[in-house]
């Protein structure tokens, strides 16, 4: 007979650990993404189509975005890390899949689709897609990877 009194150990919210993974994962890439390639190398901005001002503008509104999101994600890891919720190795692959997708997400429908700005201008940019887009591509299978990984090693997860 088991004593349901007694306290159980604390079990990992799958759910939870990924997507906050995923949250911070797209805000460390949109915060790279923004201060490497829009302000150290000032190679574009979000959104070149428009004035100077715009470009400006449109700089700040994504380096809100992923502040917000990055300080949301911390607080949201904290708050499972705290609870015993947290599996660090969906998190991982979490970020992984979320740096990926931001990434991949970037290089095909802001630079190609929506045309909102190329990574640079005044150059041949199929190389600059190619690995803009290819690196993205390498960290969402990662992230899928890592994530198929940490769910294949769960406890009771038995064999996939």
């Amino acid at each position: 007979m088991v004593d349901s009194s007694l306290p159980r150990a604390p079990t990992a919210d799958v759910r939870s650990s990924t997507l906050v993974g995923v949250l911070i994962g797209i805000a460390i890439m949109a915060a790279v993404d923004e201060i490497v390639f829009h302000q150290l190398l000032a190679w574009h901005h979000f959104y070149d189509r428009s004035t100077p001002s715009v470009a400006l503008l449109s700089d700040g509104l994504l380096h809100a975005a992923e502040v917000t999101a990055l300080v949301g994600g911390f607080f949201w890891f904290a708050d499972l890390r705290r609870r015993s919720a947290l599996s660090s190795r969906l998190a991982w692959g979490g970020f992984l899949l979320g740096a990926g997708g931001f990434q991949l997400f970037d290089g095909v429908v802001d630079h190609k689709v929506l045309r909102l700005h190329q990574i640079r201008y005044g150059v041949h940019l199929l190389p600059y897609d190619v690995l803009w887009i290819a690196s993205g591509a390498v960290l969402l299978l990662a992230g899928v990877v890592v994530l198929w990984w940490a769910r294949s090693r769960r406890p009771g997860a038995g064999p996939r």
